[in-house]
């Protein structure tokens, strides 16, 4: 099912997080970034439609924005006894199939993708140099079986003023994909789709 971003507030303080990255086994925290001047947190999955639309783009775009200062992170939380295909396992073939230069995380306990208030797949939070949000919502218009290219716009024009230094528009809209596969008895308490 389709759903939208909640769309976090503007202004607020990213949550920490420590997960093990799917590829290499290492546990990253929100320290692991705090020399760059911009942070993008995703939450993606293996399976989901709307993430496979724009994958191929995103590995592009993000390798772009990384030479020039980017740190970016990808966060999976799916439940994986329901969802098999987002198993670590699972994310390390993908990571390396599609050339991941970003670390690919697993939320186990689903508590990083609470903090972030993630609602879908693909959902992006892009941060400052202090680490505050300037940042949320779609990639692009284009979706799954829509005559619309993927170019990436909506993010990275707000990728380009972050690393300018300079204000994003607050003119922002949601993401769309798939919901978060919240393990049963785990959603959060303001998760009413």
């Amino acid at each position: 099912m389709a759903v939208a971003s909640v769309m976090l507030p503007l202004g607020t303080q990213a949550p920490g997080f420590a997960l093990p990255d799917a590829i290499s086994g290492k546990i990253y925290t929100l320290d692991d970034f705090k020399a760059y001047p911009a942070l993008l947190v995703m939450f993606i999955c293996n399976h989901c439609p709307y993430v496979k639309h724009i994958r191929g783009h995103l590995v592009q775009m993000i390798a772009k924005y990384q030479k020039e200062g980017l740190a970016a992170v990808a966060i999976n939380s799916n439940d994986i006894q329901r969802y098999p295909d987002d198993s670590p396992e699972k994310m390390k073939e993908e990571a390396l199939q599609y050339g991941y230069t970003f670390p690919y995380l697993f939320d186990e306990t689903q508590e990083t993708a609470k903090a972030y208030r993630a609602a879908c797949t693909p959902d992006f939070f892009l941060f400052d140099k202090d680490r505050k949000l300037v940042y949320r919502g779609r990639y692009d218009e284009s979706r799954p079986n829509s005559p619309l290219e993927v170019t990436g716009a909506d993010l990275s024009r707000a990728i380009e003023a972050v690393l300018r230094g300079e204000k994003v528009d607050t003119d922002q809209k949601p993401s769309i994909g798939c919901s978060i596969k919240w393990k049963p008895g785990n959603e959060p308490s303001w998760w009413n789709f």
